[in-house]
């Protein structure tokens, strides 16, 4: 499965009104997971099994709750029994379709 998803803190930030220190510390815990993952300015998509999938959000969710008594989480899934690799697949098969 993918899920792309956003954690941010909610009611605090720096004087800048950036998040970014908050959201970094988030996706530490993505990149440490070991799992197929993607970040971009807005959302960071991660690929595996529901449970290690799970986890890792839960966790990049607890580190927002350390800088922040309130997070803010949005999550887009795409549950695809027996499909791997779709991070790269996905992105693949629309370039194809633009090179026709």
């Amino acid at each position: 499965m993918l899920v792309a998803f956003s954690v941010a803190p909610s009611g605090t930030s720096d004087a800048d009104g950036s998040v970014g220190h908050a959201v970094a510390e988030a996706i530490r815990v993505v990149r440490a997971s070991g799992l197929p993952h993607r970040t971009d300015a807005m959302f960071t998509t991660i690929e595996g099994e529901w449970d290690e999938v799970m986890a890792v959000i839960k966790s990049a969710t607890d580190a927002i709750l350390t800088t922040s008594p309130r997070c803010s989480l949005v999550l887009k899934a795409d549950i695809r029994p027996g499909v791997t690799n779709a991070l790269d697949t996905k992105v693949e098969t629309i370039d194809r379709y633009l090179a026709d």
